[in-house]
């Protein structure tokens, strides 16, 4: 889950949307989207643990930036 910071600015968008892509030609993203009350977005990914998870997503813009804090949850998939 990502939310915004008061250090957000637009122009981190197109560098985020960029990693998500790439993120999602490794066959890594599973689903992508944004809040609608503009606070942030979330996304799916998948990886061999958390701590790959948490790894990855510091990667992202938006978290090297500070536009969007980051938090990661692990989820096991039941159906």
């Amino acid at each position: 889950m990502a939310m915004r910071t008061p250090r957000f600015d637009d122009s981190v968008l197109i560098p985020h949307k960029e990693w998500l892509a790439a993120v999602g030609e490794r066959g890594q993203l599973v689903e992508t989207g944004k809040f609608t009350d503009g606070s942030g977005g979330a996304y799916v990914i998948t990886a061999e643990s958390l701590s790959a998870a948490q790894d990855l997503i510091h990667t992202d813009p938006i978290h090297i930036t500070g536009a969007s804090e980051l938090t990661v949850y692990e989820w096991e998939i039941t159906g």
